[in-house]
């Protein structure tokens, strides 16, 4: 079952914290965590999130499952490669229009090779034009539980500086929150003639690395990272068999201490996760991955 195309439409709920961090600073912002200027909540991006689910498959390694966008490296000369592979012509010059059954080869071989672009999609039409291709794993922007207040903390550098007392610079933190994001695995854009061909095995390795990247990606500029939970609703069907948004509400995450006597939240502890099971929708199952 492990390589047969998914079937069944899965939403997700992730749960993650950081402490004493920037788990994604915003270069508009001198690089200082992500907010919401009108609540002042946290926010790490999508693209944050996708990224960190890439370095881990990267790492992982094995048989399709090879990475198309990896840092600081350029897209085209894969996209031409796919090109090569399937004996097609170079078509002019870089975006010209191909035959739809040129397009279709190209990103079954693309799809094939590259996890990330059967997972997420991926725009193929910047050089030998292999069009686009959505991927059935989207993920929300995650947002804090709660207002977050960030920090910044004077440093000095003192290595290759002519002044005597070093030099200052600043580091941007937050002492803690706990972010909450929402993923959608929708199986009608993995089968078909234009499905990218994401497998049951490739939704485990997604929910292993949404357990396990964090351990993988430590810098001191992001403190400590942790996935605390995942729930995952899988429906029976591919259409699902209840809307997305009434699951999600059945994932409540609340303060231990309600009336706020404790200060603010320094721990995952400071917070009680429940997931309400009663009348569950048919067609609905509820797992808790961790």
């Amino acid at each position: 079952m492990a390589h047969e195309i998914i079937s069944n439409r899965c939403d997700l709920v992730f749960l993650f914290d950081v402490r004493d961090g920037n788990p994604n600073g915003d270069p508009d912002a001198g690089n200082l965590p992500r907010t919401d200027p009108e609540s002042g909540h946290g926010i790490v991006t999508d693209v944050c999130l996708k990224r960190k689910v890439r370095n881990y498959v990267q790492e992982i390694g094995g048989d399709g499952r090879d990475i198309f966008v990896r840092e600081r490296e350029p897209l085209n000369p894969k996209i031409d490669q796919a090109r090569e592979a399937c004996g097609l012509e170079s078509g002019g010059k870089a975006g010209a229009k191909r035959p739809a059954a040129e397009v279709s080869k190209m990103q079954a071989w693309l799809c094939g090779r590259y996890y990330d672009i059967r997972a997420f999609g991926a725009v193929l039409s910047t050089g030998a034009n292999a069009g686009q291709v959505r991927g059935p794993v989207q993920f929300t922007f995650a947002r804090s539980v709660e207002p977050v207040v960030p920090a910044q903390h004077t440093i000095t550098r003192v290595a290759d500086v002519d002044k005597e007392e070093g030099e200052m610079g600043r580091k941007n933190t937050i002492p803690y929150g706990l972010y909450r994001a929402h993923g959608f695995v929708s199986p009608h854009l993995a089968s078909g003639p234009r499905g990218t061909g994401f497998t049951e095995d490739d939704l485990e390795l997604l929910l292993d690395s949404l357990g396990k990247m964090f351990d993988l990606d430590r810098s001191a500029a992001r403190g400590e990272m942790a996935a605390r939970r995942l729930i995952m609703f899988r429906h029976e069907s591919k259409l699902g068999n209840a809307q997305a948004h009434r699951l999600f509400e059945r994932v409540s995450v609340e303060r231990v201490d309600a009336g706020g006597a404790a200060g603010p939240a320094r721990s995952f502890a400071d917070y009680r996760v429940s997931v309400d099971r009663e009348d569950l929708p048919t067609g609905v199952e509820v797992v808790e991955v961790f």
